[in-house]
C-alpha cells in the first residue's frame, strides 16, 4: 500500500503578520549577488539531500544556467561561525508574489535554533523585495518541523493535497 504524502502552501499576505524568532548572534545571511550555478547546485544538494530533494539533481549545466541567470531568482546564504549552515532562494512572481522556493540548513545545523531566525530573515527578505503576498509549499517528506517554523513565523496554510506515495 502506497503512504501519503502531503503538501502543505503557506502563505502571508502582509509583512505586520511576520513573527521573527529570536536572534542568532553567530548566524549571518547575504545575497548572493552575481549568479554562480555551481553554488546552487551544491546548495541544493548539501540542504536537500536528507528531504529526497530529487527534482533537481537530473538538471543539466544549461537549465542550472537558467534558473539561477534568471532576474527574478534571489539567493542568500546563512553562514554560522564562518560556514555555511544553509540557504534560501526567493523567485518573484507574477502579481508582486514572492514564493520562497527553496529554504532549509545543511544538516549539521539542524537542531541549534537557527532554522527560526533564519526564516524570519528570508521572509523579511521577500518583503523587501516589494512582495504583496509571500508564499511557500512544504510536504511531509521535509524536517518534521518545517511545517510548525513556517506557521510559527506567521505564515497560513492555504492548500493541503494529499498524493500517493509510493
Amino acid at each position: 500500500m502506497a503512504e501519503a504524502l502531503t503538501v502543505w502552501s503557506l502563505e502571508m499576505l502582509d509583512p505586520a503578520q511576520l513573527r521573527p524568532a529570536a536572534r542568532q548572534a553567530a548566524l549571518e545571511t547575504r545575497e548572493c549577488t552575481l549568479p554562480q550555478w555551481e553554488l546552487n547546485r551544491f546548495l541544493y544538494q548539501l540542504v536537500g539531500a536528507p528531504w529526497q530533494w530529487h527534482a533537481k539533481l537530473g538538471w543539466s549545466e544549461e537549465q542550472w544556467r537558467a534558473w539561477t541567470g534568471n532576474p527574478d531568482l534571489r539567493t542568500w546564504i546563512a553562514w554560522h561561525s564562518g560556514t555555511i549552515a544553509g540557504y534560501y532562494e526567493l523567485h518573484r512572481q507574477s502579481g508582486d508574489s514572492v514564493e520562497i522556493a527553496y529554504f532549509g540548513l545543511a544538516p549539521r545545523f539542524i537542531g541549534k535554533g537557527l532554522g527560526g531566525d533564519m526564516l524570519g530573515r528570508c521572509i523579511a527578505d521577500a518583503w523587501a523585495l516589494g512582495a504583496r503576498r509571500v508564499w511557500v509549499h512544504t510536504c511531509s517528506l521535509d524536517h518534521p518541523s518545517a511545517l510548525a517554523n513556517y506557521q510559527s513565523r506567521g505564515l497560513k496554510i492555504f492548500s493541503e493535497e494529499q498524493h500517493a506515495k509510493s
